[in-house]
């Protein structure tokens, strides 16, 4: 049953007025998964929290399927069983992007806090969580932040499902090409006037959508239509593939597994016309960042993720330093930038990849289909019937 506006804050001023005592809601909570997918999804049920006096309380609707990362050791160890096991089927999507740590929520605004600062927010606002430090773990039906200043409004114009999208794929992926960008403008200073900077992206799923698509955006601009060319490699992934053809300027090359490695090393190279300058890899093994590696130019990058770049950094650290080339962690990015992706997806200057909406109660067989790569782009866990 859908909710109207006025109906959801009847319910909510009932819950507020009658307080939280005895009043439970449902989490959902995905560690990063081990060599037994079906024992990183939990589900329980935890205590309506209370309003902290200068934050607001949450009604979570959407939330994209991320995984929180377990502590360092233990999610060393995890992926590091992963690796050792090779390639298992039953893992694609957390090494290729399609299932990445983060938190991803969207809902409505249900109680604001006695204390809380005059603001655009109010009981009902749609709203979107900035992942800062020392976000709630897991996804629970109402989760509270401290303070309104880690929220982000809505518009009427944007789906929730899509909102909830954006919090920490797009923003990782944005920051990436921002990233790229600070590299592109060096390359234009010390190249001559007709070199091209080639960006080659690297992943499968979420990550390397919003990628390619926030990569569109970002480099329309005149001055970089002839002198930036993307290629994109990837494993079989129809969402991929179709937002490929859709836009222009990009290449594709697929990363079959079953080849050589020197195959694909020179599949990828023919696609990109050379070697490349930057890459954005969304992989998280040491032979995705090897092959990336292979296809870069002397001085160029290769742009991780932070959690990457922890774990695999040291591995390479001796071979980047004879080829004079770099790897540089990307952090998640910032709330402004978060904000400029609510701007940009709500007025349809960038378009968001595909999604699928599945019901909370079934973030088991979600994360399982992620784990192998069997969502086309993003996954959405709906909690609430509320657009």
């Amino acid at each position: 049953m859908m909710l109207t506006e006025s109906a959801l804050i009847n319910f909510n001023h009932s819950l507020s007025g009658s307080g939280n005592m005895n009043k439970l809601c449902r989490q959902v909570s995905i560690e990063s998964p081990g060599p037994i997918i079906k024992d990183c999804v939990f589900s329980f049920e935890v205590p309506v929290p209370d309003v902290p006096s200068k934050g607001a309380r949450i009604r979570v609707v959407c939330a994209g399927a991320c995984y929180r990362m377990r502590t360092r050791s233990t999610s060393t160890s995890s992926m590091s069983s992963i690796e050792e096991a090779g390639y298992s089927p039953a893992h694609h999507g957390v090494r290729d992007g399609a299932l990445f740590p983060g938190y991803e929520v969207a809902g409505v605004i249900d109680a604001l806090g006695a204390d809380a600062a005059a603001s655009e927010f109010k009981i009902g606002s749609r709203v979107v969580l900035y992942p800062y430090d020392g976000i709630p773990h897991g996804y629970a039906e109402y989760i509270v932040v401290p303070s309104l200043d880690f929220l982000v409004h809505v518009p009427d114009s944007l789906p929730l499902g899509v909102a909830a999208m954006l919090p920490t794929g797009a923003l990782l992926a944005k920051n990436a090409v921002l990233s790229a960008h600070k590299y592109v403008l060096k390359l234009f200073e010390e190249k001559a006037a007709d070199h091209v900077v080639r960006i080659l992206i690297v992943g499968t799923g979420g990550l390397a959508l919003w990628a390619l698509r926030i990569a569109q955006h970002h480099f329309k601009a005149p001055e970089y239509i002839d002198r930036v060319k993307i290629t994109v490699a990837t494993l079989k992934d129809e969402g991929l593939m179709r937002t490929a053809a859709e836009l222009k300027r990009v290449n594709i090359v697929q990363w079959n597994e079953d080849l050589y490695e020197k195959q694909l090393i020179e599949r990828t190279k023919n696609a990109c016309n050379g070697l490349v300058d930057i890459v954005i890899d969304f992989g998280t093994t040491s032979r995705s960042l090897h092959r990336s590696l292979q296809c870069l130019n002397a001085g160029g990058v290769v742009l991780v993720s932070e959690e990457v770049a922890d774990r695999l950094l040291p591995k390479f650290s001796r071979l980047i330093h004879q080829t004079n080339q770099k790897i540089e962690a990307v952090a998640n990015g910032s709330i402004e930038q978060l904000k400029e992706l609510v701007k940009y997806v709500a007025e349809g200057a960038i378009i968001p990849p595909p999604h699928t909406e599945f019901s909370a109660d079934e973030a088991s067989k979600v994360v399982e289909k992620l784990c192998h790569s069997q969502i086309p782009g993003r996954a959405i866990l709906r909690f609430h019937d509320i657009q």
